[in-house]
């Protein structure tokens, strides 16, 4: 669909995850979901290519891309039927590295970047615990002075990349009041520092999710990242980016379950005729393609915004709500009409639908995002 905000060098850059998808992802993705991890030598074809670091510096193998051509990169990503994949890309793309692009000071830069853009260093952010989710200021974990460095306490949860990341960046608390909480880099072979176990999920069976575990960490002062007590800004901050990223799954995930439907209601017969010829059918899909077309527009002049500077949290906060609630109403619907099959683990809409009920939940819950809207009325 053309839109004002894409850019010729836009359709070379779906063009190229096109054939990325086609060659190096479908046909393995059921592999992946039975061992419930993306290998590693696929993220460094990613980064081979040059996909893992658009919006990162030239100086350390990036593309210094803007927000609009991110986001064409997620939603093109978004097309594969395997959302674990596609998750497992976007947490280090779009969710834990931009971390150290935003905080980072040039040593910290220097260190880990190249290696992050290039897919030898997989990322992941923790934040989320057992008590804490979307109300972050109430995380138990923390980090206390030890000398010029740290002693980092505590535990983390379903954390994406948690089991195969080499990197992750940890909110901890560092102080008693609400919003005193520290950012710090961490490699994942630091004493004391250990993935407590691997979790069970519903749906992204092909990405690795993690309890984390940190008992008496001792990290230097090098692995503090931004300013002491400034964390919780800096994750408010990127959760912007997190947001937009996952409405592109939502959308991704729309557009390709609504294909798969037509296509299927074109060739499959009931009653005598094709599914087709059912004007409910006809009309429904319509109308899903419609609200799903819309909430594209929506969400790509979010990230224009994003370009453009403006403070746009209540927007992005709508666009989650929009997009996780869309997407599981498209992919139930899609599901259904394609009957008995829908539910079958070897037709795409069935593990569209598995993976779609996540995007209502993860990265912000759709009631905590009318919440903020709400509240900046």
């Amino acid at each position: 669909m053309n839109s004002i905000y894409h850019q010729p060098e836009h359709a070379v850059l779906r063009d190229q995850i096109a054939r990325f998808l086609r060659d190096e992802v479908e046909p393995f993705g059921m592999k992946w979901e039975q061992q419930g991890y993306v290998p590693r030598d696929v993220l460094q074809r990613l980064g081979k290519a040059g996909l893992l670091g658009l919006m990162f510096e030239s100086a350390y193998g990036g593309a210094d891309c803007d927000a609009i051509t991110n986001l064409v990169f997620a939603e093109a990503l978004s097309q594969s039927t395997f959302a674990g994949f596609v998750i497992t890309v976007l947490v280090h793309t779009d969710m834990a590295s931009p971390h150290l692009h935003h905080a980072g000071n040039a040593a910290q830069k220097q260190r880990y970047m190249p290696s992050i853009i290039a897919g030898d260093c997989i990322t992941a952010v923790a934040m989320t615990e057992s008590g804490s989710g979307s109300d972050v200021a109430a995380m138990r974990s923390h980090a206390k002075r030890d000398g010029d460095g740290w002693v980092l306490n505590g535990s983390k949860l379903f954390i994406t990349n948690g089991v195969h990341a080499n990197l992750y960046f940890i909110a901890a608390r560092t102080g008693p009041a609400k919003h005193e909480i520290s950012m710090f880099i961490v490699e994942k072979n630091t004493p004391g520092f250990s993935v407590g176990r691997s979790l069970d999920k519903t749906g992204w069976l092909s990405s690795d999710t993690a309890e984390l575990v940190m008992e008496n960490v001792r990290l230097g002062p090098e692995a503090l990242l931004g300013e002491e007590h400034q964390g919780f800004y800096s994750l408010m901050k990127n959760l912007q980016t997190e947001r937009i990223a996952l409405a592109a799954m939502a959308i991704g995930c729309s557009m390709r379950a609504l294909q798969l439907t037509l296509d299927y209601v074109h060739e499959r017969q009931a009653f005598g005729k094709l599914l087709w010829d059912q004007q409910t059918i006809r009309q429904r899909l319509a109308m899903l393609d419609a609200k799903t077309r819309a909430a594209r527009q929506f969400m790509y002049h979010c990230a224009w915004s994003v370009t453009q500077g403006h403070d746009i949290v209540q927007e992005v906060s709508m666009l989650k709500a929009l997009t996780g609630e869309l997407v599981n109403e498209v992919v139930q619907t899609c599901q259904q009409f394609h009957g008995g099959m829908g539910y079958m683990r070897e037709a795409p809409i069935e593990r569209l639908w598995r993976d779609a009920r996540i995007l209502a939940i993860g990265g912000g819950a759709t009631e905590v995002m009318l919440e903020e809207v709400a509240k900046r009325y």
